[in-house]
This record gives structure tokens, C-alpha cells and sequence, in this order.
């Protein structure tokens, strides 16, 4: 049996009307949620306090803010979590949750507690570019995507859709 390490598989899955649940509302939990917007109609934010760009976003229905603190039960229905908290036992609470659960988790502040790890993002119309180094080197995923980005803005749609 082969122990070494693989990189993780990227798989495109569809979240459009998929509960998402995000909890914490803090700088690492805005990026997720910024990126998700773009993903999922079901955009669910759990914590006591949120700043105004979260609350514009729920201002413009892009998300739901739930502002209270975690309970197993906001986990519910859920496809996919994210937990961001700056309480590493409320991230633990929230990963054995999701592992009983059979929810996919990413606990954003312990790579060994990720089925999934979240990409850099290129974006352009519908061409979507995910970048990952498997957690280890995230300045390098950023350089990559920032080099794909460029490209996708460089060559417009009609070269893209050439390809």
C-alpha cells in the first residue's frame, strides 16, 4: 500500500441551490463568502456580530446572516461548511459535527481538518479557474491564478471560446 501523500482531486461541483453554511464573520470567513456569492443562492453566515460588508450583502440577498453563535442544528441540510470561527473548539465542534453529519468540512485554520480545500479563483463569464497547492503554499496559488486571470482578461471572450 502506497502512504504517500497525494494532491487533492479538483472537482467543479454545483452549489447553485445548495445550502452553504459559513461560520464566523471574520477576515478569513469574508474571502469564502466573497467567493461563494458566486456559487450558491442558499449562502448561509452564523456570528453574534458582522461587519457592513456583510451586511450588504444580506442587504442585497446575496447572503443570510444567522447572528448568533453556533448550534449542531444550523448545520442541518447543509452540502458544504466552512468553519472560520477564532474558537478552535467551536471549529472542532463544527468538523465532528460535519464528519457524523457526512457534510463536506474545511476548518480554515487546520489543513487536517479539510475535505476540500478552497481554491484561488480566475474568473471570466463562465470560464472558472481553481488553484490550489493543497494547502501548503498559498503564495504560489496566488501567483498562478493571478497569471490565469490575466490571460482570461488578456484574451477576451472570443479567444477563450476559440480554445
Amino acid at each position: 500500500m502506497n502512504c504517500k501523500e497525494k494532491p487533492y482531486f479538483p472537482m467543479f461541483v454545483n452549489l447553485s441551490d445548495k445550502k452553504v453554511v459559513v461560520a464566523g464573520a471574520g477576515t478569513i470567513a469574508k474571502r469564502r463568502i466573497r467567493a461563494l456569492t458566486d456559487f450558491t443562492n442558499d449562502l448561509v453566515v452564523i456570528a453574534p456580530e458582522v461587519n457592513q460588508e456583510l451586511r450588504n450583502l444580506e442587504a442585497e440577498g446575496k447572503i443570510t446572516i444567522l447572528r448568533k453563535t453556533y448550534e449542531r442544528e444550523d448545520l442541518y441540510g447543509a452540502s458544504m461548511v466552512i468553519a472560520a470561527t477564532s474558537d478552535h473548539r467551536i471549529n472542532q465542534e463544527i468538523y465532528s459535527a460535519c464528519k457524523c453529519l457526512g457534510i463536506p468540512v474545511n476548518v480554515c485554520n487546520d489543513k487536517t481538518k479539510c475535505d476540500f480545500y478552497f481554491p484561488v479563483l480566475a474568473m471570466r463569464d463562465n470560464v472558472v479557474a481553481g488553484v490550489s497547492t493543497g494547502g501548503r503554499e498559498h503564495g504560489k496559488s496566488r501567483i498562478v491564478a493571478d497569471r490565469i486571470q490575466t490571460m482570461l482578461d488578456a484574451g477576451g471572450k472570443d479567444e477563450v471560446e476559440q480554445s
